[in-house]
């Protein structure tokens, strides 16, 4: 049979099952708004770890990171390491407050979450704004993620992107997040299983079909025409323009601060967290892997060619090796490709739609209207997915650019929610909050359009790194009413 028919067969098997499964999670109770969007408080342990993994875990793995790392090397390897570490810790330290303060207060949306705690309508308002238009180039590269494995397989690259926004749509209109919890369930083991198949063919088959050792291995990375693979090729600039994002995802991006606060109980959080960092190091390790071997492999077997046509259009590599393997394994990894891409897609959506609800029309009004909000939700969705559709078409940066890029505009969110949920709210610290928002976001987004948004992660400004900048600037504006009650305090003593 041809490999598009095994693929097709077994794509079309992926989408009967998940909207199955997502038809099956409308029984689990869709009644309120909180239903709809946080599970109403109600996720048990498992069921949580797996929606935090395979919304975390997207397309940039399998494509984007095993891309990078056949690019450049060892250092991907820290770069998602530090993510993971870092996410970790904002589980464990800052996440049980968020959680308990999330049931007590009834948050449904982060920026609800953020309005609350700084005692600020408005704040709510441009921070649901600034997730609009922040995370659709991340939920375009998930798209572009899907359409790179369809075109790989000889379908149209548009093509690839109208099935990703049909089954968008589809999954997240039937029954909120029970139907994304659920089949991101399905999808994130799905995903960790067929990573773990293809490292085994790799070290099994792939590699030894052409007599590769593990010594071969590590010796064609040292000796690669891009310098050693195994040493750190990133400079100490890029390295830190790409890392500090990543550090603070867990708590600038709305669709993963949104799963914190859905757990059903302490027991069902910690299992969350647990499940989480296991499930991440053995991605992280598997994805990277991959990307080393599948280098090895082109020095040693492949045209010279081949191998630097690969370096320089990264997001092929992972379609490449697959050609090599067997249709049935080719696409199930495929189709893995696809449900990682779509878990995190379907979850942004949902998140960036449930604060255009929440805090663009249910608490602009008096008496929100259900059927107001219904609309006003399907309409949101619909106007993400379309967007999002339109920037992966026309596939403006690679997809670990397009990712990153998204969360350098949500880092002046890490200084206003650290410092909003460990502190008094106060009127300075809410316009402080607000100009640490409205200056970060403006800066970033003015150097994406001058520049692109390859330049902003790879050029520093004044000598510092771009998002270090960044972060740098938010969090001094921030801290401007602290400083100000200090020098206060010590003039009062002084005096």
């Amino acid at each position: 049979m041809e490999p598009h028919l095994v693929f097709l067969i077994v794509f079309a098997l992926y989408i009967v099952f998940g909207t199955v499964i997502a038809l099956l999670s409308r029984k689990l109770g869709v009644k309120t708004t909180a239903d709809y969007f946080v599970a109403g408080y109600r996720l048990g342990g498992f069921l949580a770890s797996m929606t935090y993994a395979a919304t975390t875990y997207s397309a940039f793995m399998m494509l984007g990171l095993v891309g990078y790392s056949y690019a450049t090397g060892i250092a991907s390897l820290g770069f998602e390491l530090i993510y993971l570490v870092a996410t970790i810790g904002f589980l464990t330290l800052v996440g049980p407050r968020m959680w308990r303060l999330a049931r007590e207060r009834k948050w449904i949306t982060p920026s609800e979450m953020l309005s609350d705690l700084y005692a600020w309508r408005p704040l709510g308002t441009y921070v649901a704004l600034t997730y609009m238009i922040s995370l659709i180039p991340y939920t375009a590269a998930q798209l572009k993620g899907i359409s790179e494995v369809t075109s790989s397989l000889g379908l149209s690259y548009g093509v690839g992107v109208a099935i990703a926004s049909t089954i968008l749509i589809a999954w997240i209109v039937l029954a909120g997040i029970w139907s994304v919890a659920t089949t991101d369930a399905y999808q994130g083991m799905l995903m960790i299983s067929s990573v773990i198949v293809l490292i085994v063919w790799t070290t099994a088959f792939l590699l030894p079909s052409k007599y590769i050792s593990l010594a071969k291995v590590v010796d064609s990375l040292v000796n690669s025409s891009s310098g050693n693979l195994l040493d750190l090729t990133w400079s100490p600039e890029f390295f830190i323009s790409m890392s500090v994002p990543w550090i603070f995802f867990a708590i600038t991006n709305p669709h993963v601060v949104q799963r914190i606060y859905m757990p059903k109980d302490e027991k069902s959080y910690k299992i969350m967290v647990e499940y989480f960092a296991l499930y991440g190091f053995i991605y992280t390790l598997a994805t990277v892997s991959l990307g080393l071997l599948f280098r090895a492999y082109a020095s040693i077997a492949l045209d010279p060619t081949v191998e630097q046509a690969l370096v320089r259009d990264r997001d092929s590599v992972t379609p490449m090796f697959l050609k090599l393997a067997h249709p049935l394994l080719a696409s199930v990894v495929y189709t893995s490709i696809i449900a990682a891409a779509i878990s995190t897609a379907n979850s942004i959506i949902l998140t960036v739609t449930s604060s255009i609800t929440r805090d663009l029309y249910e608490r602009m009004v008096s008496a929100p209207n259900q059927r107001v909000s219904k609309a006003v939700t399907i309409m949101s969705i619909a106007f993400l997915t379309v967007a999002a559709a339109l920037i992966a078409y026309y596939r403006p940066a690679f997809i670990v650019d397009l990712s990153v890029l998204s969360s350098v505009m949500l880092i002046p969110l890490a200084p206003i929610t650290l410092l909003g949920v460990y502190s008094k709210p106060s009127k300075a610290k809410s316009y402080s909050a607000l100009a640490s928002l409205l200056i970060g976001c403006s800066l970033t987004m003015a150097l994406a359009i001058t520049k692109g948004p390859v330049r902003v992660l790879r050029e520093a400004l004044m000598g510092i790194p771009t998002p270090l900048l960044i972060l740098t600037i938010s969090t001094a504006i921030m801290l401007l009413p602290l400083l100000k009650q200090w020098l206060n305090v010590l003039y009062s003593k002084l005096s």
